[in-house]
């Protein structure tokens, strides 16, 4: 099992690939570790002016200004039932979609379907039923 972490304590133990569990209030965001302290993740159409409902934008970010204040612990919690991609596949994929849009249903499709689709190549949520 995996501790919480604030973003200063975990550095050391994340890897390129994996899946980060960000909690935040109420909910649960997810982005995929890519190196450099950065994470690919997608975000709804609520944080972008502008963009139409049900999209949201995959981003690089630095791992703190994602999680700010917020807890997060690695969670590869699909790798007993998945073989997981090679980490390289993982990152090259990931940040090959930076910067576009994708659909964004809370129910259908969020970040934990994108970071599970990064990590094991099947879009995956087992939060939202």
């Amino acid at each position: 099992m995996h501790a919480i972490h604030r973003h200063k304590d975990a550095k050391k133990e994340v890897k390129p690939g994996d899946l980060i569990k960000i909690s935040c209030g109420d909910g649960k965001h997810w982005a995929v570790y890519v190196g450099g302290r950065n994470v690919v993740h997608l975000g709804p159409a609520s944080e972008f002016p502008g963009l139409g409902a049900g999209k949201g934008v995959v981003l690089k970010e630095k791992l703190k200004d994602v999680v700010k204040k917020d807890k997060w612990k690695v969670n590869n919690f699909l790798d007993n039932e998945y073989k997981p991609r090679p980490a390289v596949v993982i990152v090259e994929k990931a940040c090959s979609l930076v910067d576009t849009e994708k659909q964004y249903d809370l129910s259908k499709y969020n970040s934990q379907n994108f970071a599970t689709e990064m990590r094991y190549g099947k879009p995956e949520c087992r939060q939202v039923r």
